[in-house]
């Protein structure tokens, strides 16, 4: 197994293994349009029998959340152009090379999945992509950060990416459930919601204890903060208290990310 590793980490290194992850990224970007309905692909929000759409759980976000892929896709393109370079050929960088590009093909095979109208398959591999890009920001933590670029277009890219994943990966998990017929009972559906909001709340402050980064709290907090809008906007359904717990939930990860980036400042300081 090391050595199967270290030959895709070899050729994902060398000139053509470059070319090789920009296509692929690239390729991303065009299935990432058709999942938004291009090129005859079905909206996300409506495939799948409507069950990730904004207006679908108590747990969805609004549809303008999904803006924030369109940060993560820049940065991807960025990072494709990013790794040409020498100041990319770093052995920090090429230890999550496989990583970076696994979590690019997993993205593409989960919007596949859901264009399939597989809502189970598509908590599988949601959550494969998950711990993917865990272990990605693991890798990178084990090692200093180079330039301001890779910190950018590596670490920040990632990070969002987790964060955003995760609170996705709650939606989907909802989304599968409610397919099923399952609501949250013997809770009623805001207490379900509330409680979701809840266990996201517990994962951004677990990310940022285990990490200090900012981006992955960010990402969980845009996603509920959209989540509060999606409960008193008219395009799902409306709860107060959903929307008033997904807002305090978003506030409590942002300060706690904010109080990891701080403790992690320290600990290196010391």
């Amino acid at each position: 197994m090391a050595t199967s590793r270290s030959f895709a980490t070899d050729f994902l290194s060398s000139a053509i293994g470059r070319v090789l992850t920009a296509v692929l990224i690239v390729a991303a970007m065009v299935v990432a349009a058709f999942g938004a309905g291009a090129f005859g692909g079905t909206p996300v929000d409506e495939a799948a029998g409507g069950w990730l759409g904004a207006d679908s759980t108590w747990i969805a976000p609004a549809t303008s959340a999904f803006r924030i892929w369109s940060v993560i896709y820049l940065g991807l393109i960025g990072y494709a152009a990013w790794q040409f370079f020498r100041a990319a050929q770093t052995p920090r960088h090429q230890r999550v090379r496989l990583w970076v590009l696994a979590g690019v093909i997993l993205n593409s095979v989960w919007l596949f999945t859901v264009q399939a109208g597989w809502l189970a398959v598509s908590v599988l591999v949601i959550l494969a992509l998950t711990a993917c890009l865990a272990r990605c920001l693991v890798l990178l933590d084990e090692e200093p950060i180079g330039s301001w670029l890779e910190r950018i277009l590596l670490d920040g890219v990632q990070g969002l990416s987790l964060g955003w994943v995760s609170i996705a990966t709650i939606a989907n998990v909802a989304g599968w459930l409610g397919s099923l017929g399952w609501q949250g009972s013997p809770l009623t559906e805001e207490s379900w919601a509330i409680t979701m909001a809840v266990l996201a709340t517990a994962l951004g402050l677990a990310l940022a204890w285990r990490f200090g980064r900012l981006t992955p709290g960010l990402a969980i907090a845009w996603g509920l903060a959209w989540v509060a809008v999606g409960r008193t906007d008219g395009s799902g359904p409306q709860s107060v208290p959903v929307a008033v717990a997904t807002a305090v939930a978003a506030a409590i990860i942002l300060a706690g990310s904010l109080a990891g980036v701080l403790r992690r400042r320290r600990a290196r300081s010391s």
